[in-house]
């Protein structure tokens, strides 16, 4: 089992930065792809990036390439996105998620991923 925690979120204007944070506990990210995923109001939940374990390939999604960049510290255990340049279409309930045996990323369907978050608030003001 594998828990995770996310932090990180907040308010913060247009053009400002933001660091997510994604611990886990209960089995090392060495073993586990981790992605992270938002839900804005009204709409589904979206997979923007992904780190795997096993090489520490990253993929982002177009709408964040550029401004968006995943990154993991297994000594902490943590996942980071890191969130600069951010737009009032990026306010979403952002969530990361962990695989439960593969450590690939492959793809953002939300079946591929046995372990999420609680979810942490990120609100971009115009």
């Amino acid at each position: 089992q594998v828990q995770l925690v996310e932090s990180g979120g907040g308010l913060v204007q247009a053009g400002g930065s933001l660091r997510l944070s994604c611990e886990a506990s209960g089995s090392s990210l060495d073993y586990h792809a981790i992605a992270w995923f938002r839900q804005a109001p009204g709409k589904g939940r979206e997979g923007i990036s992904c780190i795997s374990a096993s090489d520490g390939e990253t993929y982002y999604v177009n709408s964040v390439k550029g401004r968006f960049t995943i990154s993991r510290d297994n000594a902490k255990n943590t996942v980071y996105l890191q969130m600069n340049s951010l737009k009032p279409e990026d306010t979403a309930v952002y969530y990361c998620a962990a695989t439960g045996t593969s450590n690939y990323c492959s793809g953002y369907e939300l079946y591929v991923y046995d372990y999420w978050g609680q979810g942490t608030q990120v609100t971009v003001s115009s």
